[in-house]
């Protein structure tokens, strides 16, 4: 037997409703104030038992890489632990037995005249309303209406109540646990190598996710036309949009172990940038591909219209989030900069914290994508606003969404361990599991060996064989490609996707994430190189604390480099003009500015920045990134003239 239930409301749109009466004798009573109270606390209880699984789970996890890290043993990160602990509960609480039943209720739809009721049979009701009465005189008096949630289609109703609270509805990772770990890896990025392989970074981010999609996709479309059972249940269009979920990669666990063993910064800044705008791009493919869904009247074949109109979606969804993200970041900064909230940390790092997950929240409720918007407000925030904090908040900010980003990113890894056994909406299909691991495996290198031989054309230094296949390699699956693919479990395809996904999330991170250290000696891959200076402390790293023992590999000079001609480009703008703006670095606006604008030079001029007698020397969030050469080195004091401008 089937049972649907009803959801909450969608913003914008009508709410279906279905209404269903139920009639009980006169010997059922009626509910008692202290039956419900119980209710509420064995309701109460087994949410809390469920939280404390997790907790216990991290806890566990912690200690165990500690034991790990102590011992300089690199198989296994953090991540592909949480995984492994999280399948173990999952497995005892799928097997071990019913803890308390969920009493439940098999009911059928009341169909009610079409005038009377806008539920469609062809969905499932987004409401239930629960009518119940009893039979009596007093029925009319002891009516009562109850709201019931959606969970969508189930083929048996769950009876282990703390298995269905082991699963959490999948707007919690996009609303609570992907925006710290989004805007973490761009508030801490290590710039001054990212700037200089920015073109090598935006051609793998933008250009390689999209081969990526599609090649997987079209592989996957053309292998299931081999198993007849499948060729009938996907469209290209499905193959497609699970191309573009699944090329969203997660190298947490290779860039760790890259930090720890210090490996060469220009393969680090490429796994890592790649990562970080790879993210963006996926979740935006998929919009344009439901976009193109929708719009596309031609039942088989190519409609150019639709697809038009699909790139002009991903286009406009793109710039729109990227001009939201940063102008809440320049907001941010110019409050920093311009006011004296800066001498009540605590109030600034709330503020820090506040704007920057407005911008998340304005980009979802806008219907744009909020992980973009996110990602490049807290590219500005790092780049600008941390240079106004006080140096307390530098460090609470810093702190903080290391340490929420960490919680995040291993909540989530234990949690997909956890579902495989007690998530109900998985299905398992060996052949279309099989297919999308060798999907996922050719639609890689389809990105990494096409486009590296494509930038060692003009690029210098060139990207190595071995660095190559590092990047093939490092292509892991993580968060962001569960949390799409969990988002919409309704149709059995996308039951299956779920399922795939997070059995090539599983695999990758246990088997390749816990094989980097082999793979970086077999590649012969340089690793004790010297470190950049962090870029949100301004200082050399020393060893990592994490690991307990200092890394006693030689250190090497890192490499000089060419900049990027997108690099210098920027640089020299952004050093005469944007930093002078938005924070009281110098060269002021005074100086950079043609004389016409100077009234408004002045007014964006700080007293701080006409006070200060010298620049400050490599003390904010730039000062390892080294793009522009312009200004770099050489100090400058404040003349008479402008210091009459004080007074201004």
């Amino acid at each position: 037997m089937k049972l649907r239930r009803g959801l909450s409301f969608v913003i914008g749109g009508f709410i279906g409703n279905c209404i269903v009466k139920t009639i009980f004798s006169e010997s059922d009573a009626a509910p008692t104030d202290s039956e419900f109270d119980e209710k509420a606390l064995d309701t109460h209880r087994v949410d809390s038992l469920n939280l404390l699984l997790y907790t216990l789970l991290l806890i566990l996890t912690i200690v165990t890489i500690w034991m790990f890290k102590n011992r300089r043993l690199r198989f296994l990160h953090e991540t592909g632990l949480a995984v492994i602990y999280g399948l173990v509960l999952g497995a005892v609480i799928r097997f071990s037995g019913n803890s308390q039943s969920v009493r439940g209720l098999v009911v059928v739809p009341k169909v009610m005249p079409r005038k009377a009721s806008n539920y469609n049979l062809a969905t499932p009701p987004e409401v239930i309303w629960l009518q119940l009465s009893r039979r009596g005189k007093a029925a009319a008096s002891l009516n009562k209406t109850y709201s019931y949630t959606f969970k969508g289609e189930v083929d048996d109703v769950v009876s282990n109540e703390i298995e269905q609270k082991a699963t959490f509805d999948p707007e919690i990772f996009f609303n609570i646990l992907l925006p710290p770990i989004i805007f973490h890896a761009a508030y801490s990025m290590k710039r001054r190598f990212f700037f200089k392989n920015l073109g090598a970074i935006f051609t793998f981010a933008f250009l390689g996710t999209t081969v990526t999609a599609f090649v997987t996709g079209g592989i996957m479309w053309s292998l299931i036309q081999i198993v007849p059972n499948l060729a009938r249940k996907f469209s290209f269009l499905d193959t497609l949009y699970f191309g573009a979920v699944i090329s969203a990669t997660d190298p947490v666990t290779v860039l760790a172990i890259f930090s720890e063993l210090h490996v060469d910064v220009n393969l680090y800044a490429l796994v890592f940038g790649e990562s970080v705008f790879n993210d963006a791009i996926a979740i935006v493919m998929t919009r344009a591909i439901q976009s193109y869904s929708e719009y596309n009247t031609v039942q088989e074949g190519f409609e150019m219209n639709a697809f038009f109109y699909a790139v002009g979606n991903f286009l406009a969804i793109f710039c729109s989030s990227f001009m939201l993200g940063s102008c809440l970041g320049i907001s941010t900064a110019l409050l920093t900069k311009f006011t004296r909230i800066r001498d009540f940390p605590l109030l600034e790092t709330c503020l820090f914290v506040l704007m920057s997950y407005t911008s998340f929240l304005i980009a979802e409720a806008s219907d744009l994508t909020g992980i973009v918007s996110l990602l490049f407000c807290g590219m500005c925030q790092a780049h600008y606003t941390y240079n106004n904090l006080s140096p307390e908040s530098r460090l609470w900010t810093k702190s903080l969404f290391e340490l929420l980003n960490f919680l995040a990113e291993n909540f989530i890894f234990s949690y997909i361990g956890v579902s495989m056994f007690t998530f109900p909406k998985h299905h398992f299909d060996i052949s279309f599991i099989i297919i999308a691991f060798v999907a996922v495996a050719l639609g890689r290198a389809a990105n990494i060996y096409p486009l590296s031989m494509l930038l060692n054309i003009g690029r210098k230094p060139k990207i190595t064989l071995n660095f190559q296949h590092m990047l093939y390699f490092s292509g892991l699956r993580g968060a962001m490609a569960f949390a799409l693919a969990i988002r919409n479990t309704l149709s059995e395809a996308r039951q299956m996707f779920l399922t795939a996904t997070a059995l090539v999330v599983i695999v990758s991170v246990i088997a390749v994430g816990g094989s980097v250290s082999v793979l970086l000696q077999w590649l012969g891959i340089p690793v004790g190189v010297e470190d950049e200076i962090e870029p949100l402390q301004g200082r050399r790293q020393g060893p990592p604390q994490e690991s307990g023992l200092a890394d006693t590999t030689p250190r090497q000079a890192p490499p000089k480099i060419e900049k990027a001609w997108l690099a210098r480009i920027w640089g020299g703008f952004d050093t005469k003009y944007m930093k002078p703006l938005l924070t009281n670095s110098h060269p002021t606006l005074i100086e950079t500015m043609p004389k016409f604008c100077g009234p408004f030079a002045r007014l964006m001029t700080t007293a701080e920045q006409l006070t200060e007698m010298y620049y400050r020397t490599r003390d904010d969030s730039d000062a390892d990134l080294c793009i522009a050469d312009e200004f770099e080195g050489y100090n400058v004091m404040v003349e008479p003239s402008q210091q009459r401008l004080l007074d201004y």
